[in-house]
């Protein structure tokens, strides 16, 4: 072993130093893009958004010679069992090493954000799922169970979370995202990160940043984003996720920010994501983005200019295969017109991040194909915890639980299982017709399993299921390119269910789907409502068990419902007068606020004691006894929310600022006590930099943004001051047992 980059004791940037000065200039461009190898016929189409370049694109031939960065979905392009992945996988994995001078491998990287998206392998509940739990432990036994399941099979990084936060319902990628409020979104998002990065997968964190903030909840549309939103909102969980989490990868958004497309920004990928942030890891391109910056977003005109663009703004990987890095970047290296330095600095991240793998090790090895269970027993009984725990039950006349009787179940999605999947499971996104590859109860099949009889003739109560099924670009109501013009339930949703709401037989309402929709008068005609945001597989168990009281729904709500239909998409965390005002004549307040879920059981609220000062670099702690007042053990989650009365910028008139899930026998009580750092009352000033400044500082705790029994304040005193890249992201809760 004389060579030095091959000895793995030796500290990876000195290994990656080694290398690099050995590396010519098409060696180290070849580590800079992935191929997309699909399991047979190499460069055949194999999505509905291609990069609009009419190319047919390489083969694996045409680029390995050089080395490859990395391989784009070998298990989640078509359906193949993890045996046969594992096959071709070490199969393209020799090829790649065997081609170049140096032997390294590609570093494999797959979808996981509702689970390895591959066929066969567990389906877990969708993100706004993750968020209505308010149960970052949870989540985080989620990815790790869904990187164990990757890493055994040779994958090395997952292409989530999305960490992008909800400004407008209307976006067919809601369904992607945790919710309407940074901080869940962080904290919920972080813990994912914690168990995948945990199992030795890459996260990637995406899509930095502004996408969900599109004009109009359209796809790829702009983002017109004011500095203090884009900072305190939109950034704001990648500061946590990267920190708190270890993130070690970043995908950009597709999205242009007030016209400068975000794959050509050195201002937000290297100036804020690396200088002020401190990522040093690697930036992945999202699928296409840097041939969009010629064909869609018309900012230059050429394959190598938009690779340029891309590099210099800070894209390490050109994603998912190569089109403007390779020969197009090489050329114009070559031709003086781009910095080899820039190739450098790419090159290293990815080898840096390839020694982290093991991948430069001598003697890797691909793994070896062996018959692996992707959807274990284990994998099935988390997934339907999660989606018990993230059941939101919105309203509840007395009906439910319901006892064993004849039920009629209702309604578009009553007989199909695959509503109860997100648009990146594989069935739905890879759109295999009857075949999901997974045992997926419906609701009917899940009630009948639990003792009641499922019929069409003279039912006690109907059960009405409505929502969205989901698909890729205009194959489903819900998803990737699936944006909506209003929040009306879809079709004839609201007809068929008011029809059914007239019968007079007792109806409990099922929404299962990937955005809030407004429900009017549905929601007053009807006994109960549930909502479930796309549960997974095992979503009409989790749901049966709720409806018949075997589980306690203990969701609530990351996302808002309106209450109308149009034009009022706005999330929880505005300001004075982006609320009702005597100024308009529009309403905005929605049907249920974020944060909202009833139980089994009730809950009361006693005993707030705040801190009544504190330095403007020092903490306050915030306390409130619960107590279950009912006569059933329940789940509260207490939620702890913030405000600034008077500020040098507008500010909302209330932002979360803790959470904490609490199991309560009947009687029994809790301390919660929450340890709020002034940090956690910064913002974004007039002169963009992020202040603590002195004042009032409002105290709300309650169950709902929208109902907060417990009020008070404490006061900052000092000078104003600018916290830094080490100030306090998160608010610890302490919960202990009281008489």
């Amino acid at each position: 072993m004389n060579e030095p980059w091959r000895d793995p004791l030796l500290p990876a940037s000195v290994r990656v130093a080694d290398l690099l000065k050995r590396m010519t200039l098409e060696e180290k461009v070849g580590q800079l893009a992935g191929f997309w190898a699909l399991p047979s016929d190499p460069g055949a189409p194999v999505a509905p958004m291609e990069d609009d370049s009419g190319e047919p694109a390489p083969g694996l031939d045409d680029i390995v010679a050089h080395g490859l960065g990395q391989l784009t979905r070998v298990f989640g392009t078509a359906p193949v069992t993890a045996e046969a992945g594992m096959e071709r996988l070490a199969s393209l994995q020799r090829q790649v090493t065997g081609s170049g001078r140096f032997g390294i491998p590609a570093v494999a990287h797959e979808e996981c954000l509702t689970g390895f998206m591959t066929f066969g392998a567990t389906v877990f509940p969708g993100p706004p799922a993750w968020g209505a739990s308010f149960d970052p432990g949870l989540v985080r036994r989620m990815a790790a169970a869904i990187g164990a399941g990757m890493r055994r099979v040779g994958v090395h990084q997952g292409l989530a979370p999305v960490l992008d936060v909800v400004r407008d319902y209307r976006w067919g990628r809601t369904e992607e995202c945790i919710g309407e409020d940074p901080y869940l979104v962080g904290a919920i998002g972080t813990a994912y990160v914690q168990g995948l990065e945990g199992a030795g997968v890459v996260a990637t964190l995406k899509h930095f940043a502004g996408y969900s903030a599109s004009r109009g909840g359209r796809n790829m549309a702009p983002v017109s984003s004011g500095p203090r939103e884009f900072a305190d909102v939109l950034v704001e969980p990648f500061v946590r996720a990267l920190r708190e989490g270890g993130a070690r990868s970043v995908m950009n958004s597709y999205t242009d920010v007030d016209g400068v497309p975000v794959a050509a920004d050195e201002r937000l990928l290297t100036d804020l994501l690396r200088g002020e942030l401190g990522f040093d890891g690697v930036v992945v391109a999202d699928y296409y983005s840097v041939s969009f910056l010629e064909t869609r977003h018309g900012v230059t005109d050429s394959r190598g200019a938009a690779g340029a663009l891309a590099l210099t703004a800070g894209i390490d990987v050109e994603l998912p295969t190569a089109r403007c890095y390779g020969e197009p970047l090489t050329a114009l290296v070559r031709a003086g017109s781009v910095s080899e330095e820039l190739v450098d600095r790419a090159a290293e991240r990815v080898l840096l991040q390839k020694a982290e793998l093991g991948l430069l090790d001598p003697g890797w090895e691909p793994v070896e194909p062996e018959p692996v269970d992707l959807d274990p027993p284990e994998n099935r009984a988390l997934a339907r915890l999660l989606a018990e725990r993230s059941t939101v039950l919105l309203a509840n006349d007395g009906i439910l639980p319901l006892r064993p009787c004849r039920v009629a179940v209702l309604g578009p999605y009553a007989d199909d299982p695959q509503s109860f999947l997100g648009c990146y499971s594989f069935p739905n996104h890879v759109a295999l017709p009857g075949d999901p590859g997974l045992e997926i109860p419906t609701l009917a099949e899940a009630l009948t399993a639990a003792g009641f009889t499922v019929t069409a003739d003279d039912p006690e109560v109907n059960v009405l299921v409505l929502g969205d099924r989901a698909g890729m670009f205009g194959r489903g109501t819900s998803g990737e390119g699936c944006d909506a013009e209003t929040l009306d339930l879809p079709g004839d949703q609201a007809a068929f269910a008011s029809a059914v709401l007239d019968s007079g037989v007792p109806t409990v309402l099922v929404l299962v789907s990937g955005r809030p929709y407004a429900l009017g008068s549905l929601a007053e005609r009807a006994s109960a409502v549930i909502q479930a945001f796309f549960p997974g597989e095992e979503g009409g168990t989790a749901l049966a068990r709720i409806i018949s009281g075997a589980a306690e729904p203990s969701g609530r709500l990351p996302l808002s419902l309106p209450r109308r239909a149009g034009g009022q998409p706005g999330t929880y965390l505005r300001s004075r007068l982006a609320g009702p005002t005597d100024w308009s004549s529009v309403d905005p307040t929605p049907l249920f606020p974020f944060g909202h879920g009833l139980s089994w059981t009730r809950f009361s609220y006693a005993e707030l004691a705040v801190d009544p000062v504190a330095a403007t670099d020092g903490a306050v702690t915030v306390a409130v006894t619960v107590r279950n007042v009912g006569e059933v053990a329940g789940t509260e989650v207490v939620q702890l929310y913030l405000s600034d009365p008077e500020a040098s910028v507008v500010r909302p008139q209330r932002w979360l600022a803790g959470f904490g899930r609490v199991e309560l026998a009947p009687g029994a009580a809790a301390r919660v006590t929450f340890s709020v750092h002034a940090d956690r009352t910064s913002f974004t000033g007039v002169d963009l930099r992020r202040r603590v400044e002195p004042g009032e500082i409002g105290v709300a705790v309650g169950r709902s943004s929208g109902d907060l029994p417990l009020q008070g304040s404490f006061t900052l005193r000092g000078p104003v001051r600018h916290p830094g890249a080490d100030r306090v992201l998160s608010v610890p809760v302490e919960i202990v047992p009281v008489p």
